[in-house]
């Protein structure tokens, strides 16, 4: 069977490389991404092997790399993205790399210490230029005696004598203290600055407490915001100027004022120097203006060139840190001159590979051909399913579960069909599969323009990943929707209904409940062509009715189906891995419980469907038509069902209590033969084995009627070093997990049915509660208003009804996958297969993939 149904079929194989192709020859593989590599050296230190310099060396310049990636994103420049993947360089290219990598390092960070300094003393010009104009302000004030001024004011009189004094005082008077202490020391001096605008409150309260209220502080807001230059933020300041006297009280300003990192600057006191300052101050100001513009311009160069490179550098750099990786798992020979590896390899790569080899060769210029030997072992191997971008999303839903055993049958192909259909079960409705389906298409036709971006959102990942999946579910629940006549909750009258009015019309304007009987010329006698009949949308009283009964009937159908189709699925792994003691005494019994009872149960459905209907000549008559839960519950219990009523048949064929009696000991039977079978059989081969050389039994037959054989054992059960109560513990485990599951599984597959009803009457909630108040307004007001709520309904039904009811059939779509049917088969022990590839390590930016 094709790689498609099982896993590849892969191989142990030893390569010898000369130490001069091996750089050449490893990158080959990786451009091919079909070998995983053994450590061969696990014991040793990563810090100890023989190429870590060189690695140390590839992360010193990815290092510089996302120094320089930081940079212009920074400055929002574009980077160039050809989508081309380069080939690895040689070794002895990493010398240049480095050095161009240093280059650019160097002259970017001085580049960017000289825009810090230079926009570090813009900062304190600034500064000092908004210091000067709000103190020619105050000292203007103090001269004009004004009292009113746009900047606020905050006065620091810690004395009430003081405070109440300079309120009577009239306009301020910043000297006041000048005239009432005359000693030299106590001239009244300030300082002035500026402070965060967010600091100020505390910054006046610490001033008022610890100088005791001798200050006063003049402080105004500096309107546009200043940047930092340590990082480039917004911030907005405020200038401030403090008035006090004496040496004391200067210190502790300035220790306050430095341990709130304000700013403090020279402000002269005399008019005259204030303006000389501030014109000297604007010149300076526009000189810098002028050289940070150069500066900016030199490094938006620098960068501009480092963007068209950088994604091709990070690749090189990616690759070369690859194969050193690689090549530290290798060993070395006795010689020095060889290198030895062991690596899995699909068996039918193994020329591709070989021919990747003898290309790496001839690019390294070496004469001495690599070896490539297959070598035997009994290890399992990894498992690896190729797959395509369609294929992809379906395997990972299988992966999510467990890896299959190697060579075990894999679930994907068949996951295609059933996980969408069953999907559609439960969501089926034509207007919201189209939906799904349409946003499916639409990721399908942009896809490469949407993979190339590249986003670190993970919601859309996952959405992009799945595009093929969203398709496939939206175009088989509009196959559904279809079925179930189901488009936001109407339905199309697409063939014309096969149901007719006998009532006249004034009955029906009259009542507004009437029914229509089958048994009469309301019915046509022959089904709607396709699906359900749309009279059934306008059923009001038996609509819930009739689709409880049909939901609930084909959602025990499909499941019931589904499980036969997974325990059959193990009769494929039984055969290939020739197990033949899981075939006699575990696949025909637990198959033959299943039939005798489940899918039994499935064809009462089918002969009550076509037996009973209300045309049917009396006793085959609807009424008479026996309860099938009834009926299979008294089939288990041995019990004899009742009438439906008086003069009907009890039973629906010919020998259906002789065939239901034997149906049930033949599943009773079976429960003893999956419960014992397996064991005796395995402590028979064991007793056999001891009396070997006696019997004259061969090694072959003990080992298949042990454990089946088997390549590499893969999901062969082995029970060699088991004992014997620990195979019957685990026995009687899997029968009881297996009897009681048939039950529980059979019940899980209800919730097709649930989910379905639950969907549909979603979709009618919204289209009467909603949809319905805008269709019945009249006029040009009606129709405005018909717009806002169709936007409210159309809000309300992509997200309900098909983003989270879509979620939730998914999520119970993939439990009755991983559940109901996987179990039947899948043992999903297996490791998956992770060669070493190139573009596998650069879709995870450049992390190496650890291996065995």
């Amino acid at each position: 069977m094709g790689s498609l149904f099982r896993s590849e079929e892969m191989a142990l194989c030893q390569l010898f490389l000369q130490s001069e192709a091996a750089y050449a020859c490893v990158s080959e593989l990786g451009e091919l991404g079909l070998v995983q590599f053994r450590d061969l050296n696990p014991d040793v230190n990563a810090f100890q092997r023989k190429f870590v310099n060189e690695v140390r060396r590839c992360d010193e310049m990815e290092r510089k790399l996302r120094y320089l990636e930081k940079e212009i994103k920074k400055d929002g420049i574009p980077m160039l993205d050809t989508g081309e993947s380069p080939e690895a360089p040689q070794p002895r290219e990493m010398i240049d790399l480095e050095a161009t990598f240093e280059k650019l390092e160097n002259e970017l960070r001085e580049v960017n210490q000289n825009a810090e300094a230079l926009k570090r003393n813009f900062l304190e010009l600034t500064e000092l230029k908004h210091i000067l104009r709000k103190t020619q302000v105050f000292f203007d004030e103090q001269e004009g005696g004004l009292n009113h001024t746009t900047e606020s004011m905050t006065r620091a009189l810690i004395t009430d004598e003081v405070r109440t004094a300079g309120a009577s005082m009239g306009p301020v008077q910043l000297g006041f203290m000048e005239k009432s202490i005359e000693r030299e020391d106590y001239l009244p001096c300030f300082v002035a600055g500026v402070i965060s605008r967010e600091k100020l409150p505390a910054f006046e309260r610490m001033l008022w407490r610890a100088c005791r209220g001798n200050v006063f502080l003049r402080q105004a807001m500096i309107e546009s915001p200043l940047e930092d230059p340590t990082n480039g933020d917004q911030v907005y300041k405020s200038v401030f100027i403090i008035f006090f006297q004496g040496d004391q009280l200067k210190t502790r300003v300035k220790k306050i004022c430095e341990g709130f990192r304000a700013t403090l600057y020279p402000c002269p006191e005399a008019p005259a120097d204030r303006r000389e300052m501030a014109m000297g101050v604007m010149t300076r100001i526009e000189d810098l203006n002028t050289v940070l513009g150069q500066t900016q311009d030199h490094r938006h160069r620098v960068l501009v060139a480092a963007a068209k490179n950088l994604k091709n550098w990070f690749v090189k750099v990616r690759k070369i840190k690859a194969i050193y990786h690689t090549l530290n798992l290798f060993n070395l020979d006795v010689t020095q001159k060889c290198l030895i590896a062991e690596c899995w390899v699909p068996l039918l790569d193994i020329e591709t590979i070989q021919l990747a080899l003898r290309r790496g060769t001839e690019r390294s210029g070496s004469s001495v051909p690599p070896i490539l030997n297959r070598m035997q072992t009994f290890e399992n191997p990894p498992t690896y399913n190729r797959t395509n971008k369609f294929t992809k999303a379906f395997q990972a839903l299988i992966d999510a579960y467990g890896v299959a055993s190697y060579r075990e049958m894999n679930p994907a192909p068949y996951t295609i069909i059933t996980f969408p259909f069953l999907f559609a079960v439960m969501f089926g409705d034509l207007g919201h599969g189209a939906i799904m389906a349409l946003f499916g298409l639409w990721m399908i036709r942009k896809e490469k323009g949407l993979a190339a971006q590249k986003t670190d959102n993970e919601i859309w990942n996952i959405f992009f990943g799945g595009r093929y999946i969203i398709f496939l579910m939206g175009v088989f629940s509009m196959y559904t929707g279809l079925i179930y006549n189901d488009i936001f909750s109407k339905s199309l009258n697409i063939f014309g209904s096969h149901w007719h009015l006998s009532y006249n019309k004034s009955t029906v304007w009259n009542n507004n409940y009437l029914q229509l009987s089958p048994a009469t010329s309301d019915y046509e006698g022959t089904p709607y062509p396709f699906g359900m009949d749309p009279i059934w949308q306008v059923a009001s009283s038996n609509k819930i009715v009739f689709q409880n009964a049909y939901k609930m009937k084909i959602s025990i159908i499909f499941g019931v189906l589904h499980m036969i189709f997974g325990v059959i699925m193990s009769w494929h792994n039984h055969t290939y891995f020739r197990n033949r003691l899981s075939l006699l005494y575990e696949f025909i019994p637990q198959l033959l419980f299943l039939v005798v009872l489940f899918f039994y149960l499935v064809l009462l459905m089918f002969i009550k469907w076509n037996r009973y209907a209300a045309t049917n000549a009396f006793p085959m008559t609807e009424a008479c038509a026996p309860s099938i839960l009834i009926t299979f519950i008294d089939m288990v219990l041995f019990k004899n069902s009742k009438a439906p009523g008086k003069d009907c048949n009890i039973y629906m064929f010919a020998g259906q209590s002789f065939f239901q009696t034997i149906f049930v000991l033949i599943a009773l039977a079976c429960i003893p033969v999956m419960l014992l079978g397996k064991p005796i059989k395995i402590m028979q081969a064991r007793k056999l084995a001891n009396v070997q050389p006696i019997t004259g039994a061969s090694d072959a037959e003990v080992g298949g009627m042990s454990n089946g054989g088997g390549s590499h054992g893969g999901g062969g059960e082995h029970h060699d070093e088991e004992e014997m109560s620990e195979i019957f513990i685990h026995q009687g485990i899997h029968t009881i997990e297996y009897v009681l599951g048939s039950v529980s599984h059979t019940a899980s597959y209800l919730r097709l049915w649930a989910l379905s009803l639950a969907h549909a009457q979603l979709a009618e909630v919204l289209w009467s509660m909603v949809l319905s108040l805008g269709l019945n307004k009249e006029g040009w007001l009606g129709g405005i208003f018909l717009t806002v709520v169709f936007a409210f309904w159309a809000v309300l039904t992509v997200g309900i009804l098909v983003l989270m009811e879509g979620l939730s059939a998914f999520l119970h779509t993939l439990r009755l996958h991983w559940v109901e049917f996987q179990s039947k088969f899948y043992m999903g022990h297996g490791y998956a297969f992770q060669p070493f590839s190139f573009d596998t390590i650069i879709e995870n930016g450049g992390a190496v993939t650890e291996t065995e």
